[in-house]
């Protein structure tokens, strides 16, 4: 039976490659909202561009816009502007200026920004860096990640924050299929592999602080907030990337099934998470999709982390169309935010919408980019403001620009079409 499934998945794999390799690389033409799954951008390489659709900006614009982006945050002023610093010859981390620390979550998404703008310089640079500094090599973190270190590469925290994870595997995977595999380190594929049998090949669940875990709960089929001790008890919806998971459910070698079984179940989660009337999700939620509380004074709120989950249910939507709730809910929260005012809704409320920061002055540009990400799945009318608002705002400058910058350029990319699956 197990020998049959895996002969199974194994020709699906084998179709769904030479599906990739029909995709290219070029301006995208424009996809309705209203799409039905296998007209969805995996299946058709055909990504909508929502600057040029809604706003009317020439393609060469928009690549304009969108390298002029990519190079205040990686080569502008050092004191100022970028969060990309070279080291040495082939070493580079994204730097958290607030916190004066380099994060997986930071390193990830530079790498993802780099293959989908085909720098591949700045990619190696990256995971060089990431693979010497932040990944464990023996011991029960073997093929885990550290979550945060300083910029000489000193751990500070060696527990890992499983988001890093699912964003490196995908970007890994991407760049093996456009630019292909090289050797060592750069075996893309083989790295990727590594870190996807890693997330399921620990302890199942434990609550001692001691014991590291699996980066998904086998029973409940859904990535953990942390894979130690009580962290592994909940999880985080912005964690939920059921894209990257579609992917990895075709190109693992090992646990396609799990995989697919993790789709539905980040899917389902994302769903019992967001608010029905409001559509806004907490930062951390139990694995039912109730808020989780007790973690991070406020994580049963709309936060930080919380900005995300938009982005990934409208990416979700563009990738595989997987149903009619993606709509509906990327609707229900832009109602939302329009109704706070488009040019100067707060960045932390809670779930049922009271406001937890000011207005004007807490007007966050990474979540500008988010809900402009939305727009992708939305069918509102003024859906076209939320773009025009992520088209308008400045490049982040300044203290804060580390985590604000990461999420306008996955913004722009985003809205752009230029954030697509290549294999």
């Amino acid at each position: 039976m197990l020998l049959t499934m895996k002969k199974l998945f194994t020709s699906a794999a084998a179709i769904v490659l030479i599906l990739f390799n029909t995709f290219a690389y070029s301006q995208t033409n424009t996809t309705s909202p209203e799409m039905s799954p296998e007209k969805a951008a995996f299946y058709t390489g055909s990504y909508p561009n929502l600057f040029t659709e809604l706003l009317g900006r020439t393609p060469s614009e928009v690549e304009a816009k969108i390298n002029s982006a990519f190079d205040q945050l990686f080569y502008g002023d050092d004191e100022s502007q970028r969060v990309y610093y070279p080291v040495g010859k082939d070493m580079a981390y994204i730097k958290d200026i607030n916190n004066n620390d380099v994060r997986t979550e930071g390193m990830s998404y530079g790498m993802m920004i780099a293959v989908q703008m085909d720098k591949k310089e700045e990619f190696n640079r990256l995971w060089k860096w990431t693979k010497t500094y932040m990944q464990h090599s023996e011991g029960q973190r073997d093929g885990y990640f550290s979550w945060h270190c300083n910029t000489d590469g000193s751990v500070i925290d060696s527990n890992s924050a499983a988001d890093g994870e699912a964003w490196f595997v995908t970007a890994l995977l991407l760049a093996s299929g456009r630019w292909g595999d090289g050797s060592g380190i750069l075996n893309y594929n083989a790295e990727a592999q590594y870190i996807l049998d890693a997330m399921l090949s620990k302890t199942d669940s434990s609550d001692s602080p001691h014991v590291v875990t699996n980066m998904f709960n086998k029973r409940e089929y859904l990535i953990v907030f942390v894979p130690v001790g009580h962290a592994d008890d909940f999880t985080d919806p912005s964690y939920q990337v059921p894209h990257f998971y579609e992917l990895w459910a075709r190109l693992d070698n090992d646990n396609n099934q799990f995989w697919a079984d993790g789709v539905k179940a980040s899917r389902s989660l994302l769903k019992k998470a967001a608010h029905p009337k409001t559509g806004l999700s907490p930062d951390y939620s139990h694995f039912d999709g109730t808020p989780f509380e007790g973690w991070n004074n406020g994580a049963e709120n709309f936060r930080f982390d919380a900005w995300r989950v938009a982005m990934n249910v409208a990416m979700d939507h563009v990738w595989f169309a997987p149903g009619e709730w993606h709509i509906r809910e990327c609707n229900k929260l832009l109602k939302f935010f329009y109704d706070q005012g488009i040019e100067n809704y707060g960045n932390q409320f809670t779930l049922d919408g009271e406001p937890l920061s000011a207005t004007d002055q807490d007007h966050s540009t990474g979540l500008v980019a988010m809900n402009a990400v939305a727009a992708l799945a939305s069918t509102h009318d003024y859906r076209k403001e939320f773009v025009k608002q992520l088209w308008e705002i400045p490049v982040p400058e300044g203290h804060y620009r580390y985590y604000d910058g990461m999420l306008y350029m996955l913004g722009l990319l985003q809205v752009s079409g230029n954030f697509r699956v290549y294999k």
